[in-house]
């Protein structure tokens, strides 16, 4: 058996972080790395093996038979490699190495944000790297340590662990906008309002869902705007473009200085908590499980 060198172990993770990441250079830009030096990478490590990995064209690039033996088998090395790399931390006074997630938007401000300069005090040997993306994702295939979603959003592979508890919707807008506008006595009115709808990652129109008791209304009409960023809806229901709806806590500071007022106020409804989310694996890495617990103990507070 070939002894594997340095050179020959880089292209192998290069090879996979392209295979992983559906291209050059989306692979690339999470490198660090010019798409050129990547394919020169990849080219002479084609060279090497006798075979063609990839099958390449203008528009895409796919794995030949080829690269799809060699991907599973290098995943389940690299990751035993990992594994075994993430094993040392036990020996560590405090955790080390990268650590990525994946979130939405509104988890990266009401849940990450708070917490982040406190993580880098405690923590400064780690190297933390947070993609913000609506977007569902497979964190796995896309090289993520963890993800955070809502509780109902979250593949059943998955060992999820609730951050907080559920939260609650509301429906806001502008004083300058509701002042203008016929006046607002139940759900029912809504239509006859300009509401701003929300897409979200998996490219569906947030209906909203507005509860008041054991009453349920779901509101699903012609969104006068849609967009698929929270604090957009929120900037335009503040120049009075409508009503949005959107989570509290989204938008505590507007309802405290009084640029929204919450409307239909006795009508809301209580959604998912968020959950951080990760591969169900022998053992959690000592950087994911210092951030959880630093979450958690937040959400105590």
């Amino acid at each position: 058996m070939n002894r594997l060198n340095r050179r020959e172990l880089g292209d192998l993770h290069l090879f996979r972080q392209i295979a992983e990441s559906g291209g050059f250079r989306k692979a690339a830009a999470e490198l660090d790395l010019s798409p050129s030096a990547l394919s020169h990478a990849l080219r002479g490590l084609e060279a090497r093996c006798g075979v063609k990995l990839f099958n390449r064209s203008n528009r895409s690039v796919t794995l030949t038979a080829a690269g799809t033996e060699l991907l599973a088998r290098l995943q389940a090395g690299f990751a035993e490699i990992e594994g075994g790399l993430e094993g040392l931390n036990r020996y560590r006074e405090h955790p080390a190495g990268r650590l990525r997630l994946n979130v939405p938007a509104d988890a990266a401000r009401l849940v990450l944000a708070p917490s982040l300069a406190e993580y880098g005090r405690r923590f400064p040997d780690v190297r933390l790297e947070i993609v913000v993306q609506d977007n569902v994702v497979d964190i796995v295939r896309a090289g993520f340590d963890a993800g955070i979603r809502y509780g109902g959003h979250i593949p059943e592979d998955m060992i999820a662990v609730a951050l907080g508890p559920p939260r609650r919707w509301i429906t806001v807008a502008s004083k300058d906008y509701l002042a203008s506008r016929p006046p607002l006595l139940s759900p029912a009115d809504l239509a006859h309002h300009a509401c701003i709808g929300i897409r979200m990652g998996s490219g569906l129109i947030y209906h909203w869902e507005l509860e008041r008791g054991t009453e349920r209304v779901l509101i699903n009409q012609p969104w006068a705007q849609t967009v698929n960023e929270t604090m957009l809806s929120i900037e335009l229901a503040e120049t009075g473009a409508g009503i949005i709806y959107c989570l509290e806590d989204r938008v505590d500071r507007q309802l405290a200085n009084g640029s929204l007022v919450q409307v239909l106020p006795e009508w809301s409804s209580m959604g998912p908590a968020f959950h951080l989310y990760y591969p169900d694996r022998r053992q959690l890495p000592q950087a994911l499980r210092a951030l959880l617990d630093l979450l958690l103990s937040h959400d105590r507070s």
